[in-house]
């Protein structure tokens, strides 16, 4: 197949399978003798798994970094991506329901007790944490597992809720300075809950920030507290960082 052909049947752009091809991740076996890339059956089964990859948020370098890998198994991977799917499906689920009932809750037609507006949300899982391990190392991340598992449902349930709270301040904030007092007293909230969390040091703080424009995961997750509070995030974490060591 062209690919003109295997844009249409996959549903991505033309463009999208260049850029593959001028990263290296997805590059077809053989071309025309114009220079046409032509697509086989195993190149479509190659690109199907790194659509998998993609849609459970694995960035590209990450992806052509496994996929290259001496040990990379595909009939392995596919297993590993099924669980991580059933996985997403099973949370997602629970959020949906969550949200019919907060819904209902709204309109009067039932109550909703305090506890039960967080019960769709689990941080017992965390969808980062091997890129945590690659950036700072497996320290850091087992001492945050460590905290986090010593933990009652209830105890981790309550951090969510701080969680939140700390993200509204933050996003009501996003329009100040990110050096200006208001902003680096809501900053250092951020920084003293990581720290019940995990260990973060402040250079891991500063590089956390930056994750946060860097991968569009975070971003966009981030920017659902109000538009460009990612942004000011980094800069008020950089700062705070700067100003402590």
């Amino acid at each position: 197949m062209k690919v003109k052909e295997v844009a249409d049947l996959v549903g991505i752009s033309v463009r999208t399978l260049h850029h593959y091809d001028e990263i290296g991740l997805f590059k077809p076996n053989d071309t025309t003798e114009s220079g046409y890339r032509v697509y086989s059956k195993n190149d479509l089964a190659t690109l199907q798994q790194i659509l998998f990859f993609k849609e459970l948020g694995f960035p590209l370098k990450k992806i052509k970094e496994i996929m290259e890998s001496p040990g990379f198994d595909r009939n392995e991977a596919l297993e590993v991506q099924r669980n991580m799917l059933l996985e997403k499906r099973r949370r997602m689920d629970d959020m949906i329901t969550m949200i019919n009932k907060t819904i209902k809750n709204t309109k009067g037609e039932i109550t909703m007790s305090e506890k039960e507006k967080f019960d769709g949300f689990d941080f017992s899982h965390n969808p980062y944490e091997q890129e945590a391990r690659d950036r700072w190392g497996d320290n850091a991340v087992d001492d945050s597992n460590e905290k986090l598992g010593k933990m009652s449902k209830v105890q981790q349930k309550e951090l969510g809720v701080e969680f939140d709270v700390i993200y509204k301040r933050l996003a009501t904030l996003r329009h100040q300075q990110p050096e200006s007092n208001a902003a680096q007293e809501g900053i250092d909230e951020w920084y003293i809950y990581l720290n019940k969390v995990g260990v973060y040091s402040l250079d891991a703080f500063k590089g956390l920030g930056q994750m946060y424009v860097d991968d569009d995961r975070f971003t966009k997750n981030i920017d659902k507290y109000g538009d460009g509070l990612a942004v000011f995030m980094r800069d008020a974490m950089a700062i705070y960082a700067d100003n402590r060591k």
